[in-house]
């Protein structure tokens, strides 16, 4: 068994391939925290140095012990009320607004397999791993506590979730329910966080932590443009080479908090779960609450970290492509917003096809009334007006031209004008005798409502059930802001957005049941909801509404950090571009958005015969390059991005602040791809060299040119450099010299291969 658990000593220890985590039963009953790191054997709770600290309290058994206090005392969950002043993984409230929890051990439990939380996405089951579960109780007995603890050994990543059961015959609120809590006694940290707003999701920033709390989370009703459930703790000169980090990230598509507090003693605690402001969560007697499932890796160095991760979700979490074949997809979107008829959509998947795509995606417009984004939402009928035709035929004129059918939808929302909100405005949220706050001229529908969900599932079942579809962009185009439902008699900001993200998720179940050949792409505003729990449901999540290439490198570059490459929708756009007006070279928009879920957002009637000639061969080089791109690991060869804050002096001979370099290596190092996209340009500039990563050292390479943005200052220097072979060593160790390229942001793609 990977988890022991010696009941003697009341010592705990889940060891994966590389790491160990390490916990332990107090004298007083606490769970406490000992160890996570390196894969290690002992007994490692001689790390704790027991002191009487002043103005940190003792639990009343422990009588004259002052050096015992939970104030102080590294714990695996911590309850409000216990004596620890820090920020807790649990807390309650009664009808009279008392809240002490003093949670201690009842009994422990470890079986094979894991079980599964019923509604909520979680890393799925396999023969390897295995299931710690933790019984906490309250003196009292009011409610009782499970803790999972789901190992994954061969991944190096320990799933985790709680959940809470009110075993008192009275009403209980639950005001925080942590998914994950995770406390150092030593220790300087760095935080890594991704952060950013609409149009620039998932922004990578690192800031050294302080004594305090660092408080990061979403109140929008869904992960948000602005945060990401995601985090990385780094010690202060971790690289991406070498030095301890730890990733947490959480399966869930609503509102949510991460907290990272420094203590007066520098240690340190990471939490991380739904919404714990406002959250009162009405628990009746004999009710659960389940939390949402969180991952936890550690790696040595942000490389392997990310490789884990990455992993992880690639195999255990992000829904599979039901798809046959791989969609290179032409979107509408940009090629004619709202103003098409179903002719125009056949006379551009006829110019598509003619380029080698293969799938044609309708975006908005379809349906009801919907010229504009100021009506129509929530009337999932097609306007046969506006096509000249049914959907139906339209799919099977499709069929004829060659090309596979994709379709837009936006179900959680309703336009004020549009039939559905004539006939229930008690669906939409919103407080009853208030204005509701409009976003993009439209309400949120009530998802926290079965009866709801059921009406738009069974309007879109109806709508495509003889239409044949292979693709569906599901979007939402607004943060949710007037919490209240006409369903329910409590009204509570945390009970109804908890339960509107279990009808998105039931609502997303229904869908792939009803349509299981299809596949789904997630989408908010582009990148507003790109989570674990949304690819869970959903192979690939469109990543931003910037389709700007030079942009989307920063972009791509802090979502690497946790998301496989694949998961990310990326399309080559027009220049000038659509939301920046800059121009970019054809084959380095095609290099960026290569590092994705490949496609078109143009009109090919506006490409230049050069630029038609370069997307057959972008498509070629994307089909060469399928299986590398989704089974190899994804390696980061450039620095930390210009809104990275500073970088550990141990990372100097990384650059990148005038390129972007990106590589994916073969599980068996044979072959590797490697990307440089050149984004600023400096008069008689300083020589840059790069570093590859994941070779085989004593392999031999060569290298050879896919791709060309532009064109290189110095033709016969790359010749030389492409007449050679290269030991793995010197391209990992030596470095490669980089050619620069003669015009603004030119990039080449690179392909070495094992000789």
């Amino acid at each position: 068994m990977a988890i022991v658990y010696d009941k003697e000593k009341g010592l705990i220890s889940l060891h994966s391939r590389n790491t160990s985590y390490q916990m332990g039963i107090g004298p007083y009953g606490h769970l406490l925290h000992y160890y996570y790191g390196r894969r290690g054997e002992g007994d490692f709770s001689y790390l704790f140095q027991y002191k009487d600290r002043g103005f940190s309290g003792n639990p009343y058994d422990a009588n004259a012990d002052r050096t015992y206090s939970m104030d102080t005392l590294a714990q695996e969950y911590s309850s409000f009320g216990n004596g620890d002043y820090r920020l807790s993984a649990c807390s309650i409230s009664g009808a009279d607004g008392e809240g002490i929890l003093d949670l201690r051990v009842d009994r422990v439990e470890i079986f094979s397999g894991r079980s599964e939380p019923e509604g909520l996405p979680h890393a799925k089951a396999v023969e390897e791993c295995e299931t710690l579960r933790i019984f906490l109780k309250e003196e009292r007995k009011r409610v009782e506590v499970e803790l999972d603890y789901i190992l994954y050994p061969d991944e190096d990543v320990i799933a985790r979730n709680a959940r809470i059961k009110n075993i008192s015959e009275e009403a209980l609120f639950v005001e925080r329910l942590d998914s994950l809590s995770l406390d150092f006694s030593y220790g300087d940290y760095d935080l890594i966080h991704f952060s950013g707003r609409y149009g620039m999701e998932r922004l990578y920033h690192r800031e050294p932590l302080q004594q305090g709390v660092k408080h990061i989370a979403s109140m929008r009703g869904s992960s948000s443009h602005q945060e990401n459930p995601f985090g990385i703790l780094a010690g202060r000169n971790t690289t991406e080479h070498t030095g301890d980090c730890y990733g947490f990230a959480l399966l869930y598509s609503s509102s949510f908090h991460l907290d990272v507090e420094r203590d007066s003693y520098r240690g340190t605690r990471v939490s991380l779960g739904m919404q714990n402001d406002n959250m009162h969560y009405l628990l009746e007697a004999g009710e659960e609450l389940q939390s949402p499932e969180a991952i936890l890796s550690f790696g040595d160095g942000l490389s392997a970290l990310s490789n884990q991760l990455q992993s992880m979700v690639k195999k255990y979490i992000a829904a599979k492509s039901p798809l046959p074949y791989f969609p290179i997809l032409l979107n509408s979107w940009e090629a004619c917003y709202f103003n098409f008829t179903g002719e125009k959509i056949i006379e551009l998947a006829r110019e598509g096809k003619a380029l080698g795509m293969n799938l044609l995606v309708m975006d908005d417009g379809w349906f009801g009334k919907r010229d504009t984004d100021f009506s129509g939402l929530g009337d999932w009928v097609t306007n046969e007006e506006k096509l000249g035709m049914s959907l139906e035929s339209l799919g099977h004129r499709l069929e004829e031209e060659g090309m596979h059918f994709g379709i837009w939808i936006e179900p959680e929302m309703v336009n004020e004008d549009s039939a559905l909100y004539r006939a229930h405005p008690d669906y939409a949220l919103q407080i009853p005798g208030e204005s509701p706050i409009r976003s993009r001229s439209q309400l949120v529908l009530d998802f926290s409502r079965k009866e709801v969900v059921d009406a738009v599932l069974e309007s879109l079942i109806s709508c495509f059930r003889s239409v044949p579809l292979s693709y569906i962009k599901m979007d939402m185009n607004r943060s949710i802001m007037d919490v209240y439902s006409h369903g329910v008699n409590f009204q509570g900001r945390g009970k109804i957005l908890h339960r509107y993200c279990l009808g998105l998720y039931r609502f997303l179940s229904g869908l792939k049941e009803a349509f299981p050949d299809v596949l789904i792409e997630g989408c908010s505003g582009g990148g507003g909801r790109f989570d674990l729990g949304a690819l869970y449901y959903t192979p690939q999540i469109w990543l931003s509404d910037n389709t700007d290439a030079i942009e989307r490198l920063e972009i791509q570059y802090g979502s690497s950090f946790l998301y496989p490459i694949q998961c990310m929708g990326a399309h080559v756009s027009q220049v000038p571009n659509h939301q920046t007006g800059r121009v970019v070279p054809m084959n380095t928009r095609a290099i960026v958005a290569m590092s994705g879920s490949f496609g078109y957002e143009l009109d090919p009637k506006d490409c230049s015969e050069e630029d038609k000639a370069e997307i057959h061969k972008q498509i070629a080089i994307v089909e060469e390059l399928e299986p590398l791109m989704k089974e190899g690991s994804y390696y980061r060869l450039s620095g930390y991005g210009e809104t990275g804050g500073y970088t550990p002096q141990s990372e100097d001979r990384v650059s990148g602040k005038r390129f972007t370099a990106w590589s994916f290596v073969s599980q068996d190092k044979k072959k590797a791809s490697l990307s440089v996209v050149w984004k600023d340009k400096n008069f008689n500039g300083a020589n840059e060299i790069l570093y590859c990563k994941g070779l085989k050292r004593e392999g031999k390479y060569r290298l050879r040119l896919l791709l060309q943005g532009g064109s290189f200052q110095d033709e016969a220097f790359v010749e030389r450099l492409l007449e050679r072979s290269y030991s793995g060593f010197s391209l990992m160790e030596v470095g490669l010299p980089l050619p620069e390229g003669k015009g603004e942001y030119d990039s080449f793609l690179l392909l070495m291969e094992e000789i």
